[in-house]
């Protein structure tokens, strides 16, 4: 499994996500996470307009919305990745399915208070688990340090398997969840807020040492 730092997007309007993709293109990172609101699933918005991204990055859309399989189908041609809330109203396996169909990633992701046991069915049909290390919605939640031994348990399931966490993560958040057994770091507005996101990056790096 390769470690990685994966910044995240959060857009309303095509300008919004041009301005904070230029701002990303200063780190030249080559994954970049998409934020996808519906304001049902969550209070906020993102992404819920018609939208391109820069050829230049692979992306992968979190999708925080009620009905992730319309999204999944109206937008998979932009996307590499999925990863789907167990908490949606929808049916997981016809997103893995589908996901498959389009020859793309599929993950799920669960909210604090989702117990891991109920993501045991889908480890062996999934790319990777998400962990929401912050209840979802916004920028600049605070960490949540109980997610730890969710991290230290799914990792004792699968071994292999990447585990990705999403919330409140900087570099002393982010050493937390590697030696607990994560692999993947998105990060949101550590980045975005940073007066210098090169210094911001860097210090990043050196927290996967």
């Amino acid at each position: 499994m390769k470690l990685a730092i994966i910044p995240s997007i959060i857009a309303r309007s095509q300008k919004e996500l041009e301005e904070r993709t230029h701002k990303l293109s200063f780190i030249k990172p080559t994954y970049m996470h998409l934020d996808v609101m519906d304001g049902t699933f969550v209070k906020r918005t993102s992404l819920e307009f018609p939208f391109i991204v820069p050829k230049s990055y692979a992306c992968e859309a979190h999708l925080m919305v009620r009905n992730p399989k319309g999204w999944l189908v109206k937008n998979h041609a932009q996307i590499d990745s999925f990863i789907v809330h167990y908490e949606s109203e929808t049916h997981l396996h016809e997103c893995i399915k589908l996901a498959k169909h389009y020859k793309k990633k599929i993950g799920v992701a669960l909210n604090p208070e989702t117990d891991d046991e109920d993501s045991t069915q889908y480890l062996k049909l999934i790319d990777k688990v998400l962990i929401m290390t912050v209840h979802p919605g916004k920028y600049g939640s605070p960490f949540l340090p109980e997610m730890l031994e969710k991290i230290r348990h799914i990792r004792k399931l699968a071994p292999k398997l990447d585990i990705e966490v999403d919330g409140g993560v900087t570099p002393e958040t982010l050493k937390l969840c590697k030696h607990a057994g994560a692999n993947q770091f998105v990060i949101g507005s550590f980045l975005q807020n940073a007066s210098d996101i090169k210094v911001a990056w860097n210090k990043l790096k050196n927290s996967l040492v």
